[in-house]
Order: C-alpha cells, then sequence, then structure tokens
C-alpha cells in the first residue's frame, strides 16, 4: 500500500462521542487514532487515581469501543489512542474483557514507561512524553488495538507511519513530515474548520455546524494530503491547515522525542476541494530529553461575581472591595477584575451592568472556603444598590499546577507490551542534537507607502492562541503575499504588547514562519500557573488571538 490513511476521532477528552463511528462509518481509513490527554486532563485523571487506583484512564474511549470495535474489526482499521492517561495497562485489560463480552478476535497492545511519579515526589502525575515507536512496535506485531498514555500527540501518527513504511529512527525528513500531520490530526475539527478565524466567509457554503474530521493521506515519503470524509461538514483549505499548523508551537523548530521537525519547511498547496497537500518537510535529531509535564496541587480556590448595574459603577466596586477586605486579609493569592461589560443608557438591565470577579487561592481550604462565601452573603442586604451575584459562592475547590521538566531520553524505560504480554523495551534515539534558536529570516519588500485606516486587524490576517503550561502562544498569518508584506514589518514583538497591554511587562518572542506567511508570538508567564491554576479569565488563552484581531491598528487602505 503506497499510502496510508490515517483519521483521528477526538480532540481531547470530551470531544464529539459519535466521532469514532463517523469516522469508521464515513470513508476508507486505515488507523484511526484519538488523543484525549492535555496537561489539564492529566490533573483530572490524577485525582480520578486517588479516589479509585483502578482509574486514571479516559472511560469515554471504553464507552465508544463498546459501539465500535465490532466495526472497526469488521473493516480492518486499527485504533490507536492515548486514552490509557495514568493507567495503559488497565484500559488495555479492560479493552480485552470487552473484546471477549463481544466476542471479537481483536488482539490488543499498550505502551508504558511514562509514568516518572517516583522520581517526583509530590507530583500527583509526572509523566514523560514519549514518542512513536513504541506504538510502532505493537502494530508490527500485530495489534490491532494500541493504547498509550502519555506520548506526545503527534506520535499517534509516527508509530502507524513508521510500522507501516518500515522507516528507522534517523529517517528525520519522513518523520517530520508525520509530525507535521499528526499535529494537524491533533486538534480534530479544528484543522476542518472549528474555532477558524474566517469561519464566516463560509458559512454559505460549507456546513460548519458539524464538522467533519480529519485523516491524512500518508506517503512513504513522509509527504501527506490533509482531507475528511466527502459529504462531511466543515471544510479543508490552506487557511484551516495553517491555523492548525500554528496551535501551540513557537519557534521553527517543532522537537519532539522522534525528530525535531522544521516548520519553516512546511509547504501548504490547494490540492482540490477540501484536499491540503503538505510536503517539503526536513527533520532533524530530536532533543537528547524528554519533556515532563509534572501535576501538583496547587491549593484551593473559590471566586464570586459580583454584579453592578447602572451608574456610579467604578464607586460600587470600590465599596464592595472595601467591604471585602476583612475577610481576606490572611488569603495568600487575591485577584479582582472589574469587566466593564456595561452601556450608557442600555435598553436591558444585562447591558447596563457590569462584572467585579474576585479570585481566591491559599493552600488552606478554609481560608477560600466559608469564610469567604459567608462575607459575600452578608453584603446582600448591606452592599451597593442593586447588589447581586452571578451564583452563590461555594467551598473552595481543590486547583492544579502544571510545571514541565527535562530528562535524559536514555533514562526513561519505554516500553511496548504486545498483545501475546511480551514486553519489548523500546531504545531511545541515538542520533540527538539540542535544538538552537534559528536565525531569523529575511522579511519580504515593505508594501510602499499610501492612504492607512484605522482598522481591526482581523480584516487582513487570521490568529489562534493555545497554552503550553503558564505560557501561551499567538499565531498571526496573512491570506496575500501583500498583507504578508505588511504584516511581517508592523507587527513586531512591541507592537503585540501595546497591542495585548496584559503582555507589556511580559517575555513576548516573535518566530517568522515565511513559507505559512505567518508569525508566531511565545507570551510567558501569561497564564501564571497553567490552566489547571485558572488564574486568568480565558484561563488556555483560546481567545487571546481573537483579541488581538479585534485591536485596531493604521492598515493600508490597500488590503481593506
Amino acid at each position: 500500500m503506497t499510502v496510508l490513511r490515517i483519521g483521528n476521532a477526538s480532540g481531547f477528552y470530551g470531544d464529539r462521542f459519535d466521532a469514532m463511528r463517523e469516522m469508521l462509518t464515513g470513508g476508507p481509513l486505515d488507523v484511526l487514532t484519538g488523543d484525549y490527554l492535555a496537561e489539564l486532563t492529566m490533573l483530572i485523571l490524577g485525582r480520578d487515581r486517588l479516589r479509585n487506583p483502578d482509574a486514571g484512564y479516559a472511560r469515554t474511549f471504553l464507552r465508544q469501543l463498546e459501539e465500535c470495535l465490532g466495526l472497526a474489526h469488521e473493516r480492518g482499521v486499527r485504533i490507536v489512542a492515548n486514552a490509557g492517561g495514568l493507567n495503559p495497562a488497565g484500559l488495555a485489560l479492560d479493552v480485552r474483557a470487552l473484546a471477549a463480552r463481544l466476542g471479537l478476535p481483536v488482539r490488543v497492545a499498550h505502551v508504558e514507561g511514562d509514568d516518572l511519579g517516583d522520581r517526583y515526589p509530590g507530583s500527583l502525575a509526572a509523566h514523560a512524553y514519549l514518542g512513536g515507536f513504541g506504538i510502532a512496535e505493537c502494530l508490527r506485531a500485530g495489534a490491532d488495538v494500541v493504547v498509550t498514555g502519555r506520548v506526545t500527540d503527534a506520535a499517534l501518527v509516527t508509530g502507524p507511519a513508521a510500522a507501516h513504511f518500515g522507516w528507522a529512527p534517523t529517517d528525520h525528513d519522513r518523520l517530520a513530515g508525520a509530525v507535521v500531520a499528526g499535529h494537524v490530526l491533533e486538534c480534530g475539527t479544528q484543522a476542518t474548520g472549528g474555532n477558524y478565524a474566517f469561519f464566516h466567509e463560509h458559512r454559505a457554503s460549507h456546513d460548519l455546524r458539524h464538522p467533519g474530521f480529519p485523516l491524512a493521506e500518508l506517503h512513504a515519503d513522509g509527504t501527506c494530503v490533509i482531507t475528511k470524509h466527502d459529504g462531511t461538514g466543515g471544510l479543508v483549505d490552506t487557511g484551516t491547515v495553517t491555523a492548525q499548523l500554528l496551535y501551540e508551537t513557537a519557534g521553527a523548530r517543532y522537537a519532539g522525542p522522534d525528530v525535531t521537525a522544521r516548520l519553516d519547511t512546511v509547504t501548504l498547496t490547494q490540492d482540490g476541494p477540501d484536499r491540503v497537500r503538505i510536503d517539503g518537510v526536513r527533520g532533524e535529531a530530536p532533543p537528547p530529553t524528554l519533556k515532563v509535564g509534572l501535576n501538583r496541587l496547587g491549593g484551593f480556590r473559590n471566586e464570586v461575581t459580583f454584579v453592578l448595574t447602572g451608574l456610579d459603577i467604578e464607586a460600587k466596586a470600590a465599596l464592595v472591595r472595601e467591604q471585602m477586605e476583612p475577610a481576606l486579609g490572611k488569603v495568600t493569592d487575591v485577584r479582582w477584575d472589574l469587566v466593564r461589560t456595561d452601556r450608557p443608557d442600555a435598553p436591558t438591565e444585562e447591558t447596563a451592568s457590569a462584572l467585579l470577579r474576585l479570585v481566591v487561592r491559599d493552600p488552606d481550604q478554609q481560608a477560600v472556603g466559608r469564610a469567604l462565601s459567608g462575607a459575600a452573603v452578608e453584603l446582600a442586604l448591606a452592599g451597593y444598590p442593586g447588589f447581586h451575584v452571578t451564583a452563590p459562592p461555594g467551598k473552595g475547590t481543590p486547583y492544579g499546577v502544571f510545571e514541565d521538566a527535562y530528562v535524559p531520553q536514555d533514562t526513561v524505560d519505554h516500553v511496548a507490551v504486545l498483545h501475546d504480554g511480551r514486553r519489548v523495551p523500546v531504545p531511545p534515539a541515538q542520533d540527538t542534537a539540542v535544538p538552537d534558536a534559528v536565525p531569523e529570516p529575511p522579511l519580504p519588500e515593505p508594501l510602499p507607502p499610501g492612504p492607512r485606516k484605522s482598522a481591526p486587524l482581523g480584516l487582513v490576517a487570521g490568529a489562534r492562541s493555545g497554552d503550553k503550561g503558564g505560557n501561551a502562544n499567538v499565531g498571526v498569518w496573512a491570506r496575500t503575499d501583500e498583507s504578508w508584506r505588511w504584516l511581517a514589518h508592523e507587527l513586531t514583538a512591541d507592537r503585540f504588547r501595546e497591542l495585548i497591554p496584559e503582555a507589556r511587562d511580559l517575555p513576548v518572542t516573535r518566530h517568522v514562519l515565511p513559507n505559512l506567511r505567518a508569525l508566531n508570538f511565545v507570551v510567558e508567564h501569561i497564564l501564571g500557573e497553567g490552566v489547571a491554576a485558572q488564574a486568568r479569565f480565558d484561563p488556555q488563552a483560546k481567545a487571546l488571538g481573537e483579541w488581538l484581531r479585534a485591536r485596531h491598528l493604521d492598515i493600508p487602505e490597500i488590503l481593506l
């Protein structure tokens, strides 16, 4: 077979339940993958395991298989998923039991070795990001279903590709092509029109209410075509693929345990309706270390949102803060945010109201629990005029903290546990290199001088943003060469800080990707201790790019 068709049926734990069936029945596939893990998910699974040692995996996956394992077996589709979370052996055991109950001769294997909890005392979960060669070992031995714990998202594609095409760990260019394909697929419908900056342009011609999940037609040389099953909703074009390529990445070197992919070598070409060809991807030796995701409980948090209506919004906010101050005196972390959603002479009460959000965090649950909620409730008849809150405050709930660490590849026992019980060690990469920053490429010629008009950046550029621990990235791309000539010179790191005041005192690094006509900004520390800490209004920075697109700049009129 010259083409390996790999589809995706999950971008996160909680994604569309019916996607597995849709992908299995919608058209031909060879491998179906599912990405269930994220930084926050590992914390959730860690808390599950505290309550039940047999838990720790994505139970949704098992329920999906109950409906679809027979379909996959009948159609010869292999399933590869990281739904094993903190307990891949337990999930593999339950999948075998399910197959036996359904009377299906399905061979189930799993990958382990990512759990490094013994090295990091006090962590709720500590897991190394493994590569795809453990998955490949399982598939080469004949597995029909492979479940893993914490592997990189792209490993769900590099593993099947390496097994199918016989790639060696030193086939860097081919592996890099698979990494790029895997990165496009990993978030499911984000590659087929979901969360897409220019969705409004396609609503009349494409059904965006129920976008289909993506698949990659992967070739032996590492090139691929990103597409979706015929007749499914959404769209695949160079814009949707560009947006996903920029998601949660940083510079030109995209380092992983299998290979370092050079994102600055990626070439995208529209290859027909809902088909985008990816080629030209170059790869380099992977780094000598593996990333380790560390999740721990950080303490307890609580929040209450006061609704301030009508006149004297600032004075009302000041009064609340003064009245709440005695109850907050001993709390470790107190954050107030006044969101001015109110309008003058508003036609509805809701549009006449602003929101004052109080978030508190402390190691002591009592400090942020009844002491806070009691103080807030007691203001009901003693506070500002029109006092009410969006919801009654509750007791303090635990929050998590995400950190990352790095360990040498050769200190992690990456093991493929085959369907017959044999345990096959997976050797670490022998050819490694510490990735250096890529020198900034030359910028295009700037546009000639001409009249300009103040307008939103989003009229000429798309964006997508996301989180990596406490950092956020914002990828911004132009859709024409002329817009790129302006964007590359206009949107500097300093201008980014001006447009996003929250980032003014934070380190912001700009990476230039001319092949994609894109800039990628990494904003350090904007998310504090990560999504699980929930310190920010948008804790995963999902809408940071849309905020940037809404900001006004002086844009050349020829681009508008």
